[in-house]
């Protein structure tokens, strides 16, 4: 038993089922207790989303692990069932799934700890709500099988339907509507897609269906493209792709900040299963369907990413703002993913964690902004005084602001720590969203325009830059312009602009998650170096795709259970080769 328990203690594949049980527990738990232990709702809710932070750490930490031999990185894999591969399910963890688990987490405890300061009292049932999002995410960026997958978006989904109508109101309802009716459509395709692959291939696992793909018939070909496409479809409507992103911005604008913040990562969800489907299947051992509808992908992603950025620079509230920017992320995403370079998805995906952190805190400030704007409940009561003997008495009583030197002497005034916050988190957020140094969204796109100018990666000689990387190298740098005049713009209307205001009170649990995750940027920013080696690693394994298929398919499960008996330890570690 003490062998038993210490293999299930020790960091590895045993953890892979962490972050799938522990929301679902403390859901299950806050579920259990009465609607007025909103303070230990918070509690279990905070608590149960560090650890879930604490275990996708660790689970990165240890996929990016050397052995003696030099060979980068480790799979986990873990057999729920204990039934092997492509019989039971199988939950994988790589780098790049520990890395989405970590991203989720962060953003997942900073929405948390900003709810606890009010949001969270709003309406009912937000905390066992929260908690299921967590698993859906969790679960989507962990699942080796599509099913599986489909399960775990659809508990994603319904979680967000009622977290988006958390808080009520005519706007949330309206958008509300919208959101579901868009996601049950592309709920609808993916399940249809799923079902003709499994028709044509025999198999619903990602690695055994990779294997399968390159055997298809010929004549069976052309069906088994159009179910990735309808597969394909699905994906980009969830991942904000231009026609299907319409839902986005009032979706995500009428959300309270808490919701907001953490909706900043869904979109995302669509980006990772594309990445790692197309990387996988369509790999390029994929026979006549390598590098299927790449063209098409990398034509979305422009499309989308022009979208956004005119999207941004006409918007004028800051809410819909961030909105675009989120398109704007995922359409400079998509096209990076659809040329297929390793070396430019590697830069993507740093971009992803810059503008997934910065959007998130944006929503946060958004909501602070607002508040200060509307002379809500948070507005200070008092209002500062100051002495001046050698002015009249009615100006003495009414003066606020300094008065100008043409009639009285100027008089100092310091700026309020509460409105000084609110300025630099703004102005970290605008330079992050726009892609301006020093910060981490300007080494992002800079990555990626430098894969764009020297199109060298795996599988990919050098040569001159295609006319969609010149377009994609425009669009950059185009959408970062927009985006920066539009948030200056806004940011000189709410911070510089005169105003009778009164400055705002910022608790501890509002201040503290957006500066956490903006001080995550900056040490994107400091550690610039090792990220980019770890996202460099990332898409070196994702376009050698043959250790993850021999890891799942080789898994071992446990001897001397039988298929109904709980499973202990299900897994088995594969070192894979960068």
């Amino acid at each position: 038993m003490s062998d038993w328990l210490l293999a299930l203690l020790q960091p590895g594949p045993n953890w892979i089922i962490a972050p799938i049980l522990l929301p679902l527990l403390a859901g299950a738990v806050i579920m259990l207790m009465r609607e007025e232990q909103r303070k230990l709702k918070i509690g279990v809710n905070i608590g149960a989303t560090l650890l879930g932070w604490v275990v996708a750490l660790t689970l990165l930490l240890w996929t990016d692990k050397q052995n003696g031999s030099g060979i980068n990185g480790a799979i986990g894999i873990y057999l729920p069932g204990n039934w092997p591969a492509p019989f039971g399910i199988v939950l994988a963890v790589d780098r790049l799934s520990a890395l989405m688990l970590v991203l989720g987490s962060t953003v997942a405890l900073a929405s948390v700890v900003f709810a606890a300061a009010r949001w969270h009292k709003a309406g009912v049932h937000f905390h066992p709500l929260f908690q299921l999002q967590i698993m859906g995410l969790s679960g989507a960026f962990l699942a080796a099988d599509l099913f599986n997958l489909f399960v775990f978006f659809e508990i994603m989904l319904s979680a967000s339907y009622g977290l988006l109508l958390h808080g009520s109101g005519r706007q949330r309802v309206k958008a509300s509507l919208h959101y579901i009716a868009i996601n049950l459509a592309a709920s609808s395709l993916f399940l249809i897609g799923v079902s003709m692959l499994y028709g044509i291939t025999g198999t619903l696992n990602m690695a055994d269906m990779a294997v399968r793909i390159p055997e298809v018939s010929p004549s069976d070909r052309g069906l088994l493209h159009a179910a990735a496409a309808i597969l394909g479809v699905a994906f980009l409507a969830k991942a904000a792709a231009w026609p299907l992103n319409f839902w986005l911005v009032p979706a995500y604008s009428a959300a309270t900040a808490p919701v907001g913040a953490l909706f900043a990562i869904m979109s995302k969800v669509g980006i990772y299963t594309i990445l790692r489907l197309w990387t996988l299947l369509f790999s390029a051992q994929a026979g006549a369907s390598a590098d299927f509808a790449s063209d098409w992908i990398v034509a979305g992603g422009l499309l989308t990413l022009g979208f956004g950025a005119v999207g941004m620079l006409g918007s004028q509230k800051l809410g819909k703002l961030t909105g675009y920017a989120i398109i704007t992320s995922s359409g400079a995403l998509l096209a990076s993913i659809g040329f297929g370079q390793a070396n430019l998805v590697a830069g993507a995906l740093y971009y992803l964690l810059s503008s997934t952190l910065a959007a998130s805190a944006m929503f946060l400030i958004t909501d602070l902004i607002e508040r200060w704007r509307n002379a809500g409940a948070s507005i200070a009561p008092h209002e500062q005084k100051f002495d001046a003997p050698f002015l009249s008495p009615n100006l003495r009583s009414n003066a606020k602001f300094n008065l100008d030197d043409d009639e009285e002497a100027l008089i100092g005034k310091p700026i309020p720590s509460a409105v000084a916050f609110l300025g630099l988190g703004f102005l970290c957020c605008t330079l992050l969203l726009s892609g301006l140094p020093p910060l981490s969204g300007f080494v992002g796109k800079f990555a990626m325009l430098h894969a764009l100018l020297n199109p060298e990666g795996l599988g990919h000689p050098g040569g001159a830059p295609l006319t969609s990387a010149w377009l994609l190298m425009a669009l950059l740098i185009t959408s970062g312009l927009f985006g920066l005049i539009a948030l200056t713009r806004t940011g000189i209307r709410h911070f510089w602009a005169a105003h009778d205001r009164s400055p705002p009170q910022l608790g501890l649990t509002e201040g503290l998650p957006v500066a956490a995750l903006l001080l995550a940027c900056v040490v994107l920013s400091v550690q610039a170096g090792a990220v980019m080696r770890y996202t460099r690693d990332t898409a070196n394994a994702l376009f050698t795709p043959a250790p993850y298929i021999q890891a799942v398919m080789t898994a071992k499960t446990v001897p001397g259970l039988t298929q109904s008996a709980p499973a202990v330890d299900l897994s088995q570690t594969v070192k894979a080769a960068p």
